[in-house]
């Protein structure tokens, strides 16, 4: 990782470090979609980032809350988490902690796959490289009229030549490198830091959401108030995800699909606690 981190600047004038230009405005706008269907952040809140990337969802809530907001944030990749931690000490570093791990459902430690070209979808799946390329072209190329802006030119070529830029896009997205990862879970934190209540949990684990929910001890359920969760609906996963969350009262659930992935296993939840 270098020392001299590159920054941008986002459409509302912040200015962030990142890893690779082309995901922050993906994931600035990504982050808006978090804040829908009854979830709502207050003063005074805490909220748990698992999956926190660069830490724009950190920043939008730092923002949302007036900087009046405990946050804490996880993100496992170390070259990741570097960029994760300059921008938290650049916005609130007293209120917004940040820790290099991930959460799963039990403190291990993991070899993930890890993109330096596509940071964003490095996942704790190794052997999975080939299949996520291949589902992303597929989803990409079906709904490039939802695409980032860099991707949907790809709607002037013909539909053959499509495809071969692409491939050739992809190989050099999809370079990989296996990094080990420390991971917690839920309860870890809960019990390391005597947290009282999870007015969010906001989750984006690229497959690993299941794994993160069962490192929930059952006493600590009726902490959490809200939940947004991007779920990769492998094995009914979205099903078992609902059935989980009903159990501990989390009954006002709404899952949707976001345009650029109609027609993929990539789907939104968002689940609020019966009384809230």
């Amino acid at each position: 990782m270098p020392t001299l981190i590159p920054e941008t600047v986002l459409p509302n004038g912040n200015k962030v470090f990142y890893l690779h230009e082309a995901e922050v405005p993906i994931l600035h706008e990504q982050i808006q979609e978090y804040f829908k269907h009854g979830i709502v952040v207050h003063e005074g809140d805490t909220v748990f980032d698992v999956g926190a990337n660069i830490g724009l969802f950190t920043l939008k809530v730092n923002e949302l809350c007036n900087k009046n907001v405990n946050v804490y944030a996880f993100e496992p990749i170390p070259d990741t988490f570097e960029v994760l931690q300059r921008n938290v000490q650049r916005w609130n570093p007293e209120r917004l902690k940040v820790f290099p791990c991930g959460l799963s459902d039990k403190s291990q430690t993991v070899t993930f796959s890890y993109y330096p070209n596509s940071p964003a979808l490095s996942n704790a799946y190794p052997d999975d490289s080939k299949e996520l390329t291949d589902q992303l072209k597929a989803t990409i190329l079906r709904n490039l009229e939802s695409a980032p802006p860099f991707v949907r030119r790809l709607r002037l070529l013909p539909p053959f030549l499509r495809s071969f830029v692409f491939d050739k896009l992809g190989k050099r997205s999809f370079k990989t490198k296996q990094v080990i990862c420390q991971m917690k879970t839920v309860s870890d934190i809960i019990h390391e830091y005597n947290i009282k209540r999870i007015d969010l949990l906001k989750v984006d684990v690229e497959k690993s959401e299941l794994n993160v929910l069962l490192g929930i001890e059952k006493q600590h359920w009726s902490k959490i108030k809200q939940l947004c969760i991007e779920i990769h609906n492998l094995e009914n996963r979205v099903e078992k995800i609902i059935a989980l969350l009903k159990v501990h009262g989390l009954s006002k659930i709404t899952v949707e699909q976001e345009p650029l992935f109609k027609g993929s296993n990539i789907f939104s939840l968002y689940a609020l606690q019966q009384n809230n």
